[in-house]
């Protein structure tokens, strides 16, 4: 790791540049921006739609793109659509009958907005980004992930322990990663990517250096290059200085 060169840090949230409250620590944010200011791009890439993120990266100034819904969609710096990965209708709605025949927790993710323990009456007249369970129940977990596992149109992953989250076939943050390298003539050897969970494993593999948060699962911390101290103790701060900054 002597020579590495991270021209971009890709940043999952929720549980990695997000403290426990939900919120930005000073420490993450001066970090950032001394990366940027040395002409590093950080893109947040996360498993939250845009509604729900673009005003993070709005109060970070970020002059970059915006990876959203795992990978779903990429967005460039002016807030406009680069490109969008959709879940076929069918699937949303057999996915939703599972969730309801297993009384779990659910939310789905449209290109409109996020539906949380509902939907709407039509649910083939909308378009689907990614399909949620939630549940604390190891054992309903598993039977909703082996049915899900008869399927090959879904990319399933989870964005904790407890939850699992199923996007399009291919979809990915190391997908939508590659994609944003190419635009900025950068490839994942310039990467470094940070995260805490399942759907954070395949740009934590595939970037130059895969961080894992001090908080994160353990078979994150096990594929990851390097651990950094939790998203309670600006893990994401420490990492940029220790990789990006200090070079």
């Amino acid at each position: 790791m002597d020579n590495i060169n991270i021209k971009l840090v890709a940043l999952d949230m929720d549980g990695t540049l997000l403290n426990q409250i939900g919120e930005i620590s000073e420490e993450n944010r001066r970090a950032i921006k001394e990366a940027e200011n040395q002409g590093v791009y950080v893109v947040l890439s996360t498993g939250r739609a845009f509604a729900t993120c673009n005003d993070f990266a709005k109060s970070m100034e970020l002059q970059s793109y915006l990876i959203t819904v795992n990978g779903s969609e990429i967005y460039n710096n002016d807030g406009e659509l680069v490109e969008r990965h959709i879940v076929d209708s069918e699937s949303i709605q057999w996915m939703w009958e599972l969730s309801q025949k297993h009384g779990t927790y659910f939310w789905a993710t449209s290109c409109d907005r996020v539906y949380r323990d509902e939907m709407p009456e039509k649910i083939m007249d909308s378009k689907w980004l990614k399909f949620g369970f939630d549940t604390n129940d190891d054992t309903i977990r598993q039977l909703i992930m082996d049915e899900l596992r008869t399927k090959e149109n879904l990319e399933i992953s989870n964005s904790s322990p407890t939850n699992i989250e199923v996007n399009a076939i291919g979809v990915n943050k190391a997908k939508a990663i590659n994609r944003v390298c190419s635009m900025l003539d950068l490839t994942m050897d310039h990467v470094m990517a940070v995260g805490d969970s399942l759907n954070d494993l395949a740009m934590i593999q595939e970037a130059k250096l895969g961080v894992a948060m001090g908080n994160a699962q353990q078979i994150v911390k096990d594929k990851s290059d390097w651990v950094t101290s939790t998203n309670q103790e600006d893990g994401v701060a420490k990492a940029i200085r220790k990789w990006v900054l200090s070079k």
